[in-house]
């Protein structure tokens, strides 16, 4: 029995209902029994109308196109069950079909089965021609245009899931939410066939039980035509009546759900604050009022309806001259009190732009630069392997109408000015001689290359002539990411990593807690990685690292002798970002006499690191840059092999002289990794170190 005790009730409701509307098609049902369902009717019909209008937005009600097909499906059961009964029983007189047929045949139209055939029609008009027609014209546009505009909706909840401003569960709800509208408006346009075939069968039913009746009246029952006139026709017209008022209201319900705006208040109340101008009804009361002078008109209809109108102008009026109730507020702020966020900028990227630029930020004209810096920030983010924080894009009245600047911190990195209107055909190498394009010589922010500011016109004869053509929006962002990929580590905190290490708990909980909180604190974590990321790893994959850290803080918990134990355990990985696997690692080495002096020389008294001679630094820096230039720009960055103590010194010259060269101790070398020695950078080609070198060279 315990499987009887998962099953819930509601589970049993849509079942039992279609079954009911099975045995009504099916099964004789007592006239006692359909009153009480035609009253149902009614009764679920006006239920459905005040729901639709209760709503705030019409995804309020998103069941009411299945609710529709049940509601259509009742009514044409009960015309069912009624026409049997109509038909078997009609002879009989008018409470033969009930009490609701017969107060509908004989009540409301007075009996008289000609003027209901005439209201039965108008009511079908009123419903086919008017509200259906009317409300499927707008399902269908409405359902066209939510297509149309679902994928711009998914990519602005891609865009702000990059840049931040979404979770991944509000993301989640925010695409259900329009999926959800694109399948409401299409389902609405599909369920105003419902309503219009409903009122096409209504038709029929009536002429099929007029037909039927007349002939059923006189053949079987012996009437006399105006006999069975008189019982079955009135009984089919009050049939057609009970169960036209239900459909006129659904179509009325359906009317309203796909009319309706979003809004925070129901549609009575959206529709009085939209009616509450004064200035509505003072136009009304003297219009009506002018029309109930005219001798020819009912002044007593006119001008009571006139003075009623300039009644709900003045109250109106009075209303809104009202003061507006004071809510509780704070203080006005002080004269003197200054606010930290006035002084202070929380965000560390900063995009300042001129006055002249801020409509790149614009939602009205899509926001250009705000959709390619969102790009920027998920690239980067991919590239580092942390979620790179927030940029800030703010107007700067200090700067020049079309200049920009990138800031870090506070410190300007970069920035440039730019041609708002104009596109950039920058010169890659690939334009013919000779050719030059009318416009704005300028250069490339971001690379330095030549380039033109030029008309959009002009934008397909420069893609044609060989330039790399781009918009202002493109220029900024590009700069924005060459500034910053080479700083990776200034954009990583502690918040970065806690959120690196906080999903690495959810899968390797021991790992983390192997090195966090002890032995290493998270500020010591953070300047570890941030070490990393200055010599170039990317941290996308932190389980390797956590792994080498927790053998490496079994033997030392100092900072450099750290850095070097994990550079040492990832040394794979850091050879395999440079050479493909199988193939020989292009290495230069220094000569041993070389490397002793650089050892074996001056160091910084802060940090024990070797400290290279200003004039061997630059010399070797060109050395090695023009050992890459030799290779051609199709052959593989070379790595520079040193011992492990002169490593960080070597690395951050090459940094600066020659990025594209790698540098590793002996002791990040894989064992099996084949190696091709290029050149050795030899102690007679360079200039020796002075043996006695002066503080100031040291310092420079």
């Amino acid at each position: 029995m315990n499987w009887l005790a998962r099953i819930k009730p509601s589970a049993f409701a849509l079942p039992a209902g279609i079954l009911t509307l099975i045995c009504l098609m099916v099964v004789p049902t007592p006239a006692v029994l359909l009153d009480l369902f035609f009253v149902l009717n009614i009764a679920l019909s006006v239920a459905i109308l005040m729901a639709a209008m209760n709503a705030e937005k019409p995804l309020d009600f998103s069941a009411f196109p299945s609710v529709l097909l049940f509601a259509t499906l009742l009514r044409l059961a009960l015309n069912v069950a009624s026409t049997r009964v109509v038909l078997v029983n009609g002879h009989e007189g008018g409470a033969a079909a009930g009490h609701v047929i017969e107060a509908f045949g004989a009540f409301l139209v007075g009996g008289n089965f000609a003027v209901g055939l005439f209201v039965f029609m108008i009511l079908m008009i009123i419903n086919m021609v008017v509200i259906t027609k009317g409300a499927g014209r707008v399902s269908e546009v409405s359902a066209r245009f939510t297509l149309d505009a679902l994928p711009g909706k998914q990519m602005a909840i891609d865009a702000d899931l990059a840049a931040g401003l979404l979770t991944a569960d509000e993301a989640k709800a925010r695409r259900r939410e329009v999926a959800t509208e694109a399948d409401f408006y299409g389902s609405m346009d599909g369920a105003s066939k419902f309503v219009k075939g409903d009122a096409i069968a209504a038709l029929l039913i009536l002429a099929v039980n007029i037909v039927a009746g007349f002939a059923l009246g006189m053949i079987s029952h012996g009437l006399t035509a105006g006999e069975a006139a008189e019982n079955y026709i009135t009984l089919a017209v009050g049939d057609a009546l009970v169960a036209q008022v239900p459909a006129l209201l659904l179509s009325i319900a359906a009317a309203v759900i796909v009319t309706r705006v979003s809004d925070s208040r129901d549609l009575a109340g959206q529709i009085g604050g939209q009616l509450a101008n004064p200035g509505t009804w003072l136009p009304v009361a003297v219009i009506l009022g002018a029309i109930g002078m005219i001798p020819a008109m009912p002044q007593t209809v006119f001008l009571p309806a006139a003075a009623l109108a300039g009644w709900l102008w003045h109250a109106l009026a009075k209303r809104a001259a009202r003061p507006a109730p004071v809510a509780a507020t704070e203080p006005p702020a002080e004269p003197g009190r200054i606010l930290l966020e006035e002084v202070s900028d929380h965000t560390l990227v900063t995009i300042e732009l001129g006055y002249g630029l801020v409509h790149l930020v614009d939602d009205r004209r899509g926001s250009p630069l705000v959709a390619r810096i969102t790009g920027v920030r998920k690239q980067l983010s991919q590239l580092f392997g942390f979620i790179v924080p927030q940029f800030r894009v703010r107007d700067s009245l200090d700067l020049p109408p079309g200049d920009y600047r990138i800031t870090l911190g506070g410190v300007p990195l970069g920035g440039g000015s730019v041609r708002p209107e104009r596109i950039l055909a920058i010169d890659a190498g690939d334009v013919r001689p000779g050719v030059q394009l009318p416009g704005e010589e300028t250069r490339d922010p971001s690379f330095g290359c030549p380039a033109v500011w030029i008309d959009p016109a002009q934008r397909d004869l420069a893609i044609a002539e060989g330039y790399l053509t781009v918009d202002a929006s493109t220029v900024i962002a590009t700069q924005l990411n060459q500034l910053l990929g080479d700083r990776p580590q200034a954009l990583f905190g502690p918040d970065e990593l806690k959120a690196i290490l906080d999903a690495v708990k959810d899968h390797a909980a021991g790992l983390v807690e192997a090195v966090h909180p002890a032995p290493l604190s998270l500020a010591a974590l953070t300047r570890l990685f941030r070490a990393l990321l200055e010599d170039g790893l990317p941290i996308g994959h932190p389980l390797p690292i956590l792994a080498a850290l927790a053998q490496g803080v079994q033997q030392t918990q100092e900072h450099d002798r750290l850095v070097d134990l994990v550079r040492a355990e990832l040394g794979g990985m850091i050879v395999g970002r440079i050479c493909a696997p199988g193939e020989r690692l292009p290495v230069l080495t220094l000569d041993a006499q070389l490397e002793a002096a650089i050892v074996q020389g001056l160091a910084d008294p802060a940090t024990g690191q070797p400290v290279i001679e200003p004039d061997l630094a630059r010399s070797i820096g060109d050395h090695v840059a023009a050992l890459i230039a030799e290779r051609g720009p199709g052959a593989g960055p070379p790595a520079l092999i040193v011992q492990p103590r002169a490593r960080r010194a070597l690395a951050a010259l090459l940094r600066l002289r020659a990025p594209a060269c790698t540098v590793l101790s002996i002791a990040e070398l894989p064992a099996a990794q084949p190696i091709e020695v290029l050149a050795v950078i030899g102690a007679p080609a360079l200039p020796q170190p002075s043996p006695e070198p002066e503080i100031e060279s040291v310092l420079a």
